[in-house]
This record gives structure tokens, C-alpha cells and sequence, in this order.
């Protein structure tokens, strides 16, 4: 079965469209097939499998069954779950939902976690990457006034001869924001080698933290440790920064995976000043390249934010305080973006859309083409041993290229800040199932699942990515879509009748 592709040899007319909606919905298991596509109803770019049962006798007999070809279209629908809102808005806000409670529940509790959590101190932490060349930004002052971008006295002339002012007050959707003001003068391979190093610099941040913690604990003979939930996100000159929630808890040596409130004595503000000192002084050199020999110096930029977060009706207050509710939205959003806020779709860069981005002299190009050139193995690396070295170092910024050098996860956190992901997951599965929450998916270890002593192997196999046809896919996320709006009218009556 072939994924459904239009071309210009057959433009999609609606009357086409029309044509399929009514001849799916005019067929007499219309309702069993909604039924069997529903779970991936609202998915862009549904994944189809089939399931073959092969059962083993005692005889040493085997039978081949293929389970899915009395279904509908023969198939099982299952959904994408890409955590992109760009190619799956419907799957991208499963797992904002699911980031979003994974986030809350370690800042107030639920989910496994002790609800005396939301006394414990905890730190929005905003991290950035430093300069590498001037800018088109939005400048606005403290009135709420919109300042120049780029207002200078003197030095108003690059060594390459450009303008480097701008005195335009740019509006938010302006898509110069981001650009560099001099091409020549920015340093993309810098920026691409700081984007492919984020993830170790934030690795070290953390070692810097819990030694200053650690050291401070024993001083005063009390266990504590830190935990955190942390999101990427791009600006819109094309580096990563770090949005992190960092939550202070205390801990019984006889029982480490229980968490306490801290103790009194490691304050907040403690806490915050190591934060910042941790930011401040974690730097180290990368390993020689051939176009920098002595290496790139990783560190972050000047712009650090650290703000308490607090349990609080109110979004913000006077003092700089954050609401837990406010944070748990904002680090889920992020969770579902990827290159889009720098102009750039995120999807793997091969050798012939390289040689494409080469020609073009734009902001975005440049980005793409310094992670490609910086991961091409030298001429001079023929052996098996450096060519394998190259690929698991240098090499993987040609990889991770269309993601302008970042190949890191956009949503980690600590072992014990919260629940994961994966049992979110497991307990929705359980409910549409109407299993136990507490044990999704439990068969007990005595079950005989054949009634006799015949084993049975599943065998899943990948048959396509996307709907049949136009008018399949029109059918099934609108129905998806009224099933949505039937669940939020329910739910909005039922809190109506309990207010009254």
C-alpha cells in the first residue's frame, strides 16, 4: 500500500476529495473502521503495521496467522507520537500535556511525588550561549518602549566595510530578529561547535553545582541533592539555550529515593548564589580540529537568569517570583519546538541539499553549511581506525547539521524530580483500556494465555507512514476533533454542576 502523494501531473481538486470521503463513509464497516483507526485519528502522519502470530506446538509444528487482515484496510493505525508541533500538531500536544504534568508534579506533587514538594526551594534558570557577532534584535526598555536595534556613537563600520548599526525599531514578527548584522564578521563555525557541545556544557554546570552542594552539606551535616527538569530551546539566531527548573530536596541515607524537604541551613539563597557561580566559571576547550587546531572555547554567555519559583495564584508578582503553573506551561511549550524559531524546518541535511545551501548567502545557510564543512572528515584520515574516530566525534556534526549542530534531547530531567514519561504513557493506555491505573498491563505470572502448551510469537511489521487516501485522513481527525470538543463540553457541565 502506497502512502498517498499528490503531484503536479494530478492536482488535489476537492471534488477528488469529495469523491473519497463518500466512498469511505458509504461503505457498510464505516463505523468498525473509525472504531479501529480512532486511537490515531487526530495523527498527521500515522504509523500502519501488521501482526503475523506464528504458534509452536509440542509436535514441532508451526502455523502462521496473520492477526490484521480481517482488520480494516488490513492494518493496525498507531500514532507518530512526534513531539514536533511543525509535523504532528495533534501528537506534539500528547506530549506538551504529558511534559506539562511530568514538570508540575515536581514542583507541587502527584504523580508518585510527595505533595511537600512545593515548599522546597526551586529556581527557573535561564542559560544562553555567548556572542558570536552582532545581531538584528528587539531591544525594549523597562517604560515598554521599543528602542533601536543597534545604536552606535563610533565603530560604525565593520573591517569588511558594512554597516554595523541599525536604528530600526524591529516589531516582534519581523524576520530580519536573529540575523546577523555582518555575515562575515559572525562566527558560524564557533556557534556550531557551541551547539554541538551544549549538551556536555550543561553536564559539566551540574558537576560544578553538586561539588559546591555536596561540600556545603557535609560542612553542615546535612544530605541534601538536587533535581531538575530541563527543555531547549532555539533563539532565533540559531543557538540553543537552556530552560531549567531546579528544585533543592533533602534525602534519608537509609532510603535515597524518598525525598525530604531540605534542611533550613542550605538556604535559597545559598542555593542561588551557586547556581550563578556555577554558570559563571564552567568552561573547557574542545578537542583539536583541523580548522582550529587549539580548539573552541565552550562557556556560556553573560545572560544568566535565576528566579525563584513559587506556589501562587497569580502568574507573577512585584518581587520577580515565578508560579508553578506559569513555569510547567512555559517549559512544555518549548518541548514541542525544534529549529522553526530560527527559520530553519528541521530535517536531515543530505550531500545534495548541502550543495543546494552552499549557493545561498542567508543567515540559515551559513548555519547549515559550517556544521556540514566541520563534519567532513579530512583527506588525510584513510585509515579504519581514524575514520571510525572522526565519525563518533567531529563526524556527527554532519548528522546533526539540520538541527544547526544540536543533537541533544529537547525535554531531560533527574531520576527523581518526577514521574516519566513512559509511565504517563502507561497509565493513559490503561484507562482507554479500563485496566487498573495502579498496574497497567499486569498478566499474572500464572495465566495460561494459550490453554495448552502451545507458545505463540508476535511478529510486527512496518507496512507504510501516513493515510491511504485524503479522504481518510479528513474522516478520521474530524472525528477525532469531535471527539475532543464532546470531552471538553462534558467537562466543563460536570465542573458547572459541582460549583452549583
Amino acid at each position: 500500500m502506497a502512502v498517498l502523494s499528490t503531484s503536479p501531473r494530478e492536482p488535489l481538486s476537492s471534488t477528488k476529495v469529495q469523491r473519497e470521503l463518500v466512498r469511505r463513509a458509504s461503505q457498510p464497516g464505516y463505523q468498525w473502521w473509525l472504531t479501529h483507526v480512532m486511537s490515531a485519528a487526530a495523527c498527521s502522519h500515522p504509523v500502519r503495521l501488521k501482526l503475523t502470530a506464528t504458534w509452536h506446538g509440542d509436535d514441532g509444528r508451526s502455523e502462521v496467522e496473520p492477526v490484521t487482515d480481517g482488520m480494516p484496510d488490513g492494518v493496525l493505525y498507531a500514532a507518530c507520537k512526534n513531539r514536533r508541533a511543525t509535523v504532528c500538531p495533534a501528537c506534539a500536544e500528547t506530549y506538551r500535556a504529558d511534559t506539562y504534568q511530568l514538570v508540575k508534579a515536581g514542583l507541587v506533587g502527584g504523580k508518585g511525588v510527595p505533595d511537600t514538594v512545593s515548599g522546597h526551594p526551586c529556581f527557573f534558570v535561564t542559560l544562553t550561549a555567548p556572542a558570536f557577532g552582532p545581531v538584528h534584535t528587539r531591544v525594549v526598555g523597562s517604560n515598554g518602549t521599543v528602542r533601536p536595534c543597534r545604536a552606535r556613537r563610533l565603530g560604525t563600520v565593520c573591517e569588511h566595510g558594512r554597516q554595523v548599526i541599525c536604528l530600526q525599531r524591529h516589531t516582534e514578527d519581523d524576520p530580519r530578529l536573529g540575523e546577523a548584522i555582518c555575515r562575515d564578521c559572525y562566527d558560524y563555525q564557533h556557534q556550531a561547535v557551541w551547539n554541538f557541545h551544549a549538551g556536555e556544557l550543561w553536564r559539566r554546570t551540574t558537576i560544578t553545582l553538586n561539588r559546591k552542594l555536596r561540600q556545603a552539606a557535609q560542612d553542615r551535616g546535612v544530605h541534601v541533592r538536587l533535581s531538575y527538569a530541563k527543555v531547549a530551546e532555539y533563539q532565533r539566531r540559531g543557538v540553543v539555550h537552556f530552560h531549567a527548573l531546579v528544585r533543592l530536596d533533602g534525602y534519608d541515607p537509609d532510603n535515597r529515593d524518598a525525598i525530604l524537604p531540605p534542611h533550613p541551613s542550605i538556604t535559597p539563597e545559598l542555593l542561588a548564589s551557586y547556581l550563578e557561580h556555577a554558570a559563571t566559571v564552567t568552561r573547557f576547550t574542545t578537542a583539536s580540529h583541523p580548522k582550529n587546531r587549539l580548539g573552541w572555547v565552550i562557556r556560556w554567555g553573560e545572560q544568566i537568569d535565576i528566579r525563584p519559583v513559587r506556589l501562587a495564584p497569580a502568574d507573577t508578582d512585584d518581587r520577580g517570583h515565578l508560579t508553578t503553573t506559569a513555569v510547567a506551561a512555559y517549559l512544555a511549550k518549548y518541548a514541542t519546538k525544534a529549529t522553526e524559531q530560527a527559520g530553519h524546518v528541521s530535517r536531515r541535511l543530505t550531500a545534495t541539499a548541502a550543495a543546494y545551501y552552499a549557493e545561498q548567502d542567508t543567515h540559515q545557510a551559513r548555519q547549515l553549511i559550517a556544521c556540514w564543512q566541520l563534519g567532513q572528515r579530512p583527506f588525510y584520515r584513510d585509515t579504519k581506525e581514524q575514520r571510525a574516530e572522526w565519525a563518533d566525534t567531529w563526524g556527527k556534526l554532519q548528522k546533526w547539521a539540520h538541527m544547526l549542530g544540536f543533537g541533544g534531547h529537547f525535554s531531560t530531567k533527574s531520576r527523581r524530580y518526577s514521574t516519566t514519561l513512559t509511565a504517563l504513557r502507561a497509565v493513559r493506555k490503561a484507562y482507554q483500556r479500563g485496566e487498573p491505573p495502579e498496574h497497567p498491563g499486569h498478566v499474572p505470572a500464572d495465566a495460561d494465555l494459550t490453554g495448552d502448551d502451545t507458545t505463540v510469537t508476535l511478529t510486527w511489521l512496518f507496512d507504510g507512514v501516513g493515510w491511504l487516501t485524503i479522504g481518510d485522513a479528513a474522516l478520521a481527525n474530524t472525528a477525532a476533533a469531535k471527539a475532543r470538543e464532546r470531552k471538553q463540553i462534558a467537562k466543563e457541565e460536570m465542573e458547572e454542576l459541582v460549583a452549583g
